[in-house]
């Protein structure tokens, strides 16, 4: 991305199958999942300060919540 990288980075976050949460960035190669909210906010700054390099780093993280619905009619 250049001397200076993108300003934020979207991940969407949805209930995992198996309980917590997954986050997967929108436009970069990074998953990743937690049991609660907070430490999946952990595990996202985690990744993106690993998968960039100190200059290319995002300053945001935004979290898109998509979340399922299924009821009887």
């Amino acid at each position: 991305m250049g001397a200076q990288g993108p300003t934020e980075i979207v991940f969407v976050v949805e209930d995992d199958a198996e309980g917590g949460f997954v986050a997967t960035a929108a436009w970069a190669s990074i998953i990743t999942q937690a049991g609660t909210l907070e430490e999946l906010r952990a595990m996202m700054r985690d990744a993106v300060a690993c998968h960039f390099e100190k200059t290319e780093r995002p300053k945001l993280i935004r979290l898109h919540y998509v979340r399922d619905e299924v009821f009887a009619a």
